[in-house]
């Protein structure tokens, strides 16, 4: 089968045989307050669970007698010729999970083979993971009331080798993640006695928290006064920037100040979709967050097939949003999406290994991914379309 072969696991990562493992040893391995943050989703976390269970809602119908002795998962997203049909998604402040952060997930999806999004409240700067990767890199951006943000921002990514960016523009205030609230993962924290309790029976965590340099929102932290960049008051910062009166003219304005592969990341609706096409975007990124904002928000994979019959002729049109198994990513492409991305599955597996935890989940994800092919019957992406999959027609216990 086509591809880099997998690593060899060792210790705890070899007894990690899903993603469903790797979420059991991060939340072993985390404090509460952090793991819930991953973790957790919007209002009563409808939505967070819905994204997966929704895809219970097609089967696969597969093609027997052929030859499906090689695989080939390459494909090419954004530019970019990929490995495999799944990358990275941009999550935010990477190093609560892991003193490495960004750094170690933007290692692993480059010998991954493919590509990393770096969030604009990642933890790392958009230098350092330039520095540290030559891989494929996208960075993820909003509008800010202070345009000179984005410019800044922008002029960084052309230096330091992101050939493309990504619009979040589901985000026009900040979603109820009442995980959070309970937990006291709050800016400014506002942790409780059971959570600091918590925090102390992980001391390999906080030791390294307490020695590492600071954690804070990297790529805006040189926006502060000198002596005052905490952490709360950087993201206070970063969300009093994020214009909530942003509207479709501003995201075309943004897309003419970057001359490569722009993508619209947050898409549910066709006709988002279609303005999407209209001011020249290169792919809409069907995504509810990860059911961190809007509750009650249809799954991304719900809604695919109407937004693929109405641009997949204009742009890509990628997953995001509840992909937990390989055969999630063989549906989505039988639908027409040109790719999926993902989450919170690397995260846990940097919070349970660092590097080691990211690569771990990557490797299980393409063998997935190559088994989950050749029982369908097909060899390449391209032959993989909507007769290879049918909607359940009972409903589901």
């Amino acid at each position: 089968m086509a591809g880099k072969p997998a690593r060899t696991p060792r210790g705890l990562l070899a007894r990690c045989h899903n993603i469903a493992d790797l979420r059991a040893v991060a939340r072993r391995r985390l404090p509460a307050p952090m793991f819930h943050y991953i973790d957790g989703g919007a209002d009563d976390e409808w939505t967070l669970a819905h994204n997966t269970r929704a895809f219970e809602q097609f089967e696969l119908v597969p093609r027997y007698l052929r030859n499906v002795e090689h695989i080939d998962l390459r494909t090419r997203v954004l530019g970019f010729d990929l490995d495999m049909p799944l990358y990275c998604s941009p999550t935010a402040m990477n190093r609560l999970f892991h003193h490495r952060g960004e750094i170690a997930v933007a290692e692993a999806a480059r010998d991954a083979g493919t590509l990393y999004a770096l969030s604009s409240i990642a933890s790392s700067t958009i230098q350092e993971v330039g520095t540290a990767s030559a891989g494929p890199k996208m960075f993820q951006i909003y509008v800010f009331r202070d345009r000179s943000l984005n410019d800044d921002l922008l002029a960084a990514c052309r230096e330091h080798g992101f050939a493309a960016t990504c619009l979040t523009v589901d985000v026009p205030v900040a979603g109820n993640r009442e995980r959070d609230l309970r937990t006291g993962m709050t800016i400014p924290p506002k942790l409780t006695l059971k959570s600091l309790f918590d925090i102390a029976l992980h001391p390999a965590w906080w030791l390294r928290y307490l020695t590492g340099p600071a954690v804070t929102v990297a790529n805006v932290a040189h926006r502060i006064a000198e002596g005052s960049a905490s952490i709360s008051t950087v993201v206070e910062y970063f969300n009093n920037q994020v214009d909530p009166s942003v509207t479709w003219e501003d995201a075309a304005r943004l897309r003419e100040e970057w001359d490569g592969p722009f993508a619209i990341k947050g898409i549910l609706s066709v006709d988002d979709a279609i303005r999407s096409a209209e001011i020249g975007a290169s792919a809409v990124i069907v995504s509810n967050h990860g059911g961190r904002q809007l509750e009650a928000a249809p799954a991304p994979i719900e809604v695919l097939p109407d937004i693929v019959d109405a641009v997949g002729d204009r742009l890509e049109v990628i997953l995001e949003g509840g992909v937990r198994r390989g055969n999630h990513v063989v549906k989505a492409l039988a639908l027409g999406a040109t790719a999926c991305a993902f989450g919170r599955p690397y995260l846990y597996g940097l919070a349970s290994g660092g590097r080691a935890g990211v690569d771990r989940v990557l490797d299980l994800m393409r063998a997935e991914l190559a088994r989950s092919m050749a029982l369908t019957g097909c060899t390449r992406i391209s032959e993989l379309d909507r007769s290879y999959i049918r909607r359940v027609q009972a409903p589901l216990p």
